[in-house]
């Protein structure tokens, strides 16, 4: 309201001098060496440690900027606004997925993550996206990138955004309904893992998540049988780490199932890949973390 009055009072004075009528007293004639200068537009950033009520857009637009408290129900919450750097100032365009700009973006979202969480994300049923200004912002000057969790029903399939009323601000740092746990697998005909149902460690189970394995960043996401073998090492070499049985020996003990991120993930730079112990031929009814040789015992048949 206040920039459209301004706009009619200047307007109505122009219409004034045009007619030829004497300024009015008081003032010199000149309409505008008595006005401030404007200041520089401000570019629109917005605000971490907020929750938005609204599913993971990778792009953010001013007009759909509607943060709300997080202890209201809300899908999502941004935990840490970061500045792209360098050569990124010089794109007309924010980068896209598996350019260097985006990774190097992805790798702090996953650091502040971290530690707003106090543990890996990857370690809970939750999802990690990064958010970039719409075109029109970032040729206003917007050099942001927004870091977003979501949490999620399941990890294992797929599952849906869950709605909370908390903030995800230490979820982490103690064990508690976030944390991936332990699960009662089913197979197909072909005898591979058909569905994990999480489960407490306390009831029948033949399946525990153990830890995340970091892929190496030059390594290409699956799509073959032959490219699973690396994925396969390096969740044995969590496996081993988790129940405290050596390297040469877990493979007696255990299998393993393998889960990256999706290959848009991969894209984008997640490397993190869950790892879970599946045992095929018996059931326990309580974690193995720390379990040794004797709470893991090779199997004979």
């Amino acid at each position: 309201m206040r920039r459209w009055m301004s706009a009619l009072a200047v307007t109505g004075a122009v219409v004034l001098g045009a007619t030829g009528c004497a300024p009015p007293g008081g003032t010199d004639g000149d309409l505008t060496n008595d006005w401030a200068p404007l200041g520089e537009p401000a570019v629109f950033t917005p605000a971490a440690e907020t929750c938005h009520s609204a599913d993971f857009s990778e792009t953010v637009y001013l007009s759909s900027y509607l943060p709300v408290d997080c202890a209201t129900n809300h899908r999502l919450e941004t935990v840490h606004v970061g500045t792209f750097a360098g050569a990124a100032g010089e794109l007309e365009a924010p980068p896209k997925p598996g350019s260097a700009q985006f990774g190097t973006a992805y790798a702090e979202c996953d650091d502040r993550a971290r530690g707003f969480l106090g543990a890996d994300w990857r370690t809970g049923r939750l999802w990690l996206g990064v958010a970039l200004p719409a075109p029109i912002g970032w040729t206003a000057g917007a050099r942001w990138f927004r870091c977003d969790l979501t949490e999620l029903a399941n990890v294992e399939e797929d599952g849906d955004a869950v709605g909370r009323t908390a903030t995800l601000k230490g979820a982490l740092r103690e064990a508690g309904p976030l944390h991936l746990g332990c699960y009662r697998t089913t197979l197909t005909r072909n005898r591979t893992v058909d569905q994990m149902t999480s489960v407490e460690c306390s009831a029948r189970h033949n399946a525990e998540f153990a830890g995340v394995w970091r892929a190496p960043a030059t390594l290409k996401y699956p799509t073959a049988d032959r490219d699973w073998q690396t994925f396969y090492d390096g969740c044995y070499t969590v496996a081993a780490r988790y129940v405290g049985v050596s390297q040469s020996t877990v493979r007696f003990r255990t299998g393993v199932v393998v889960l990256p991120g999706g290959p848009d993930d991969w894209t984008s730079g997640n490397r993190g890949v869950r790892c879970y112990l599946w045992i095929s031929d018996r059931t326990f009814t309580r974690s193995l973390k720390g379990a040794g040789p004797a709470g893991l015992p090779i199997r004979t048949g």
